[in-house]
């Protein structure tokens, strides 16, 4: 076990660099950068004149190392993360990039994980309750999640509570009193109440695929001959589900866990931009409008990291789920 994780670790590293290049180029590739922002802010803002903004901005460049070739701000920028694990200066933020990613996705992690748990008991509530009101309900749900844009449901959330319960307070995880208190079950049911519209739209949207998937595999397993025997020796049907048919049927889930935790980090970027959250999304959407080159590479960085650390995590899952899993031609 420990050997295939070394070599799967080892085996990233390449990857991760070459996506990194390939990222850096890309987000480099349209013109203009962050001192253009800077330019059209004092001529729209500050009322300067374009020449004097020019001149701003071209200074700007120069302390920041703008104007280098993109070869030297990609090496400068690697090399600061192999070395220091620094991810640089956000321009934008104007504070390291990685006090804005240690700020960002956790709350972000700890959301998709709440919504990825979710859809998964979703879907075994639906599959124990196969052609009841409850399936069927939960099965018009699931469609019209995966159906119905997740910006515009979040829109029409967003107008109800406005619009129609006067909410005020939108945009933010905790109401003011809670700002800086301590960690108490107050505390913590007002922060349900601040993200219980974007856990709603991301679970029922983005990751209903995931009720899907389980559903329909705890529905093969329910039927199993296996399944049958247990409940013939008396076991509760609690137990029966929980102990033999969920462990079976959770194979195909874990697998397709590779792919959803870098889609679990970025599927709420529609419904976080709508409520204006300081999630993971909204500032890669945000740092890319404004040239902030250093902070879109680096959570598009982080996110491709996900996805391998996933399919790792995926792998050692399975093995530690069915010890039918061979690796390397051999029992682990």
């Amino acid at each position: 076990m420990l050997r295939f994780l070394m070599m799967r670790i080892l085996g990233a590293i390449p990857l991760l660099l070459l996506l990194s290049i390939v990222t850096f180029a890309i987000i480099q590739a349209p013109p203009g950068d962050y001192a253009d922002y800077i330019k059209s802010m004092l001529i729209n803002q500050g009322g300067v004149r374009p020449d004097l903004a020019e001149a701003q901005a071209e200074i700007y460049r120069e302390a920041n190392g703008l104007n280098d070739p993109i070869v030297v701000q990609y090496f400068r920028w690697i090399t600061g993360i192999i070395t220091r694990f620094d991810f640089g200066h956000s321009l934008y933020y104007n504070k390291p990039v990685g006090n804005v990613i240690a700020e960002r996705l956790p709350p972000t992690i700890a959301i998709a994980l709440v919504c990825h748990i979710l859809a998964s008991l979703l879907g075994i509530i639906a599959a124990t309750r196969q052609y009841s009101w409850t399936d069927t309900f939960l099965g018009i749900i699931s469609f019209l999640g995966m159906t119905v844009p997740r910006f515009l449901m979040a829109i029409i959330i967003l107008y109800v509570l406005v619009f129609k319960l006067n909410v005020s307070e939108v945009g933010m995880f905790f109401s003011a009193r809670y700002g800086g208190a301590p960690w108490s079950w107050d505390k913590f049911v007002n922060l349900v109440q601040h993200v219980w519209p974007v856990i709603f739209v991301a679970t029922f949207g983005g990751l209903a695929y995931n009720m899907r998937v389980m559903r329909g595999n705890l529905l093969d397993v329910l039927n199993a001959q296996y399944v049958e025997t247990a409940r013939a020796k008396g076991l509760s049907e609690g137990a029966v589900i929980m102990k033999h048919a969920v462990p079976n049927a959770l194979h195909p889930l874990i697998a397709y866990q590779g792919v959803a935790l870098p889609y679990m980090l970025t599927g709420e970027i529609e419904v976080a931009i709508v409520f204006g959250l300081a999630t993971v999304g909204p500032a890669i959407v945000g740092s890319m409008g404004v040239g902030d080159v250093f902070v879109t590479a680096s959570f598009m960085l982080v996110v491709a990291t996900t996805l391998i650390i996933g399919n790792i995590i995926s792998d050692l899952l399975l093995v530690a789920l069915d010890p039918r899993v061979r690796l390397g031609g051999r029992a682990e």
